[in-house]
């Protein structure tokens, strides 16, 4: 850190600065502010006059290199422990005081002399459009946002931060008194000093304030918290081994961080040397410095319950849809909803967990589209039917209109795993009890139907991307006929037999949810979507088939079984190619389902 720089630095900010306050601005003794001035006095960088000092053009000229170039706003995440504010909105947008945490980021920026201001995004990234404009700032799209942690957004960055001085913020930081400058004096990190155990990653240093080594986890300790700022020959340093650990299998979960505290303590080298292809293992470690922060001026918050304890507004008016539902639901206020936590997003919905009153429930909110593609009043309808069975989840609320659901949440349940024998001969016999229990509903599963319909979807949208789709489609509809002349018995069937969808409760019970493809159909269907979901090959989907029918298949129980795996290979693959016109990626799910498509369709005619 240059400490000449740094003197430098608050006399052009502020000409009338004292020596007893130049003092307090570096955290030295007033006897090394009297050397630090005599020796910038002597070079011509400031002088002084009637006890007050002024920069001189030298001392501005010796600061230019200085000068801060820009800000990346890392914005592309998705804030998982935001929920269910997040499934709305970005966290970097939600308002802190009735100003949007980004905003007031970027407007600091800006009182600082700093406009050249990038914006990574991903989730939600239409979001942030509306900034170019009001503020002036660049977006960049990070299209590794959903699949890995924010190691990727500084590599998808690497060309804008290349040879400049630059800060790297968090669009969910919140800084109560504005620390940005026109000026650095070295590369720093933000800290705070956290009291009792902290799961922080914690840092060593010297008298000097220079980063030693840092560590994950500690007592009584400064901790990485809030903004960095990075100097071009930092970067210099850095930005190589960053490219080179963005091609090392294992680092796809890295934070940026985690490449420095590695190259502070040596494993870097391990890891560059042990890794096939890189470059090499040699390089320079940059320095750092600890940018001490007081108490109660830059917050990065954890979850919502610290924003609700920060800004009282979110306690009990969120503006959160959910949340106003879940208060209406069970007549509390908000901020008696508690211990809110993300389920992983599902290909369809998005879901979290919440309690009332020290009661856990499950929150379902439609995902983007799904007012297409699901019927919520036959779904409505499927769970009155199976009700008397107990064998799905509790409904506490259902609305046939949004798609919205409250269930009761089964703590300590687990779903099933598709490759223990136990399991599975278990969910099959709960599958062939939902199939002989009489149930009947008005709604049918027509595959003939729904292909039709998702094939159109996609068209509204372009050209369905597979080469040889007319060809295949020709095979299915071919299928189909097949099946329609069989003329096969219809019952009630669940179309979504997941594993995920099954659960085991502690107590022994399995739970079938989720209904909202279930309706009247072949029941074999159930087999078949239960083999393709858990990405079966053919040795297992024949054990599947046996586990469920409980003996040999007849040869045309296992036509319409592999016919069943080939039509659902082909309509989940256009789900999900509708699915990434309006914006949602499943990476090779779409090819696998594909591929589901052609071989069982190829197995059946080999058999005949």
């Amino acid at each position: 850190m240059d400490r000449n720089a740094l003197l430098c630095r608050n006399i052009l900010e502020h000409p009338q600065i004292t020596q007893r306050e130049l003092s307090r601005a570096l955290d030295v003794s007033l006897g090394t502010v009297n050397h630090i001035v005599r020796e910038c006095t002597g070079q011509g960088l400031i002088a002084a006059e009637s006890g007050k000092y002024q920069l001189t053009e030298k001392g501005r000229s010796y600061l230019e290199p200085y000068r801060v170039d820009g800000a990346l706003i890392m914005a592309a995440g998705f804030g998982s422990r935001f929920v269910p504010l997040t499934f709305e909105t970005p966290k970097g947008l939600l308002e802190v005081f009735g100003e949007r945490m980004i905003e007031r980021q970027i407007r600091q920026l800006h009182e600082a002399g700093i406009h050249n201001i990038t914006i990574a995004v991903g989730y939600l990234k239409e979001k942030f459009e509306y900034l170019i404009d009001k503020y002036g700032v660049k977006l960049l799209y990070n299209p590794e946002y959903s699949s890995k942690n924010n190691l990727s957004t500084i590599y998808h960055a690497r060309k804008i931060l290349y040879g400049k001085n630059m800060y790297i913020l968090s669009s969910d930081n919140w800084m109560r008194e504005n620390m940005f400058h026109a000026y650095e004096c070295g590369s720093w990190y933000s800290a705070v000093y956290k009291k009792g155990e902290t799961s922080e990653w914690c840092f060593s240093y010297n008298k000097k304030g220079k980063v030693l080594n840092v560590k994950s986890g500690g007592r009584d300790s400064w901790v990485m918290y809030g903004p960095v700022y990075l100097s071009a020959d930092f970067l210099a340093d850095f930005l190589p081994v960053v490219e080179q650990y963005c091609h090392i299998p294992g680092t796809e979960q890295f934070y940026w961080e985690s490449v420095y505290l590695e190259m502070l303590d040596g494993s870097a080298r391990e890891r560059l040397k042990a890794a096939p292809g890189t470059a090499s293992a040699s390089f320079h470690v940059p320095e750092l410095y600890i940018n001490f922060q007081p108490d109660d001026s830059v917050y990065e918050f954890e979850n919502l319950e610290e924003l609700r304890g920060f800004d009282k507004k979110y306690q009990n008016q969120s503006d959160n849809e959910a949340l106003e539902l879940i208060s209406r639901v069970f007549q509390v206020p908000e901020s008696e909803i508690h211990n809110i936590r993300c389920v992983k997003a599902g290909m369809t919905n998005q879901s979290f967990l919440f309690q009332v009153r020290n009661k856990s429930y499950i929150c379902r909110i439609p995902g983007p589209g799904t007012g297409l593609l699901i019927n919520r009043k036959q779904e409505a309808k499927a769970f009155e039917a199976v009700a008397p069975l107990n064998i799905s989840e509790k409904i506490v609320y259902f609305d046939s209109g949004s798609g919205y659901k409250i269930a009761e949440y089964y703590e300590g349940a687990r779903n099933s795993d598709p490759l223990s024998e136990e399991d599975v001969s278990r969910c099959m016999e709960l599958l062939r009890r939902l199939h002989r229990s009489g149930i009947k509903v008005e709604h049918s599963f027509d595959i003939r139907e729904r292909i039709s319909f998702y094939e159109n979807l996609c068209r509204s949208h372009g050209e369905i991307p597979f080469e040889d789709y007319p060809q295949v489609k020709k095979q299915m509809v071919e299928l189909m006929d097949r099946l329609d002349s069989l003329n096969r018995p219809r019952t009630f069937a669940h179309v979504d037999s997941v594993a995920d969808n099954f659960l085991f409760l502690p107590d022994g019970q399995l739970k079938l949810i989720d209904l909202e493809y279930a309706g009247m159909c072949d029941c074999l269907i159930d087999v078949a979507m239960c083999a393709i979901y858990s990405y079966y090959d053919d040795r297992q989907v024949d054990w599947l088939i046996r586990l469920y029918l409980q003996r040999e298949p007849t040869a045309e129980e296992q036509t319409v079984i592999y016919s069943y795996i080939a039509l659902g290979g082909f309509l989940w693959s256009l789900w999900a190619v509708y699915k990434s016109c309006i914006g949602q990626e499943f990476g090779e799910y779409t090819i696998i389902m594909y591929r589901y498509a052609k071989r069982f369709y190829r197995k059946i005619f080999q058999k005949m």
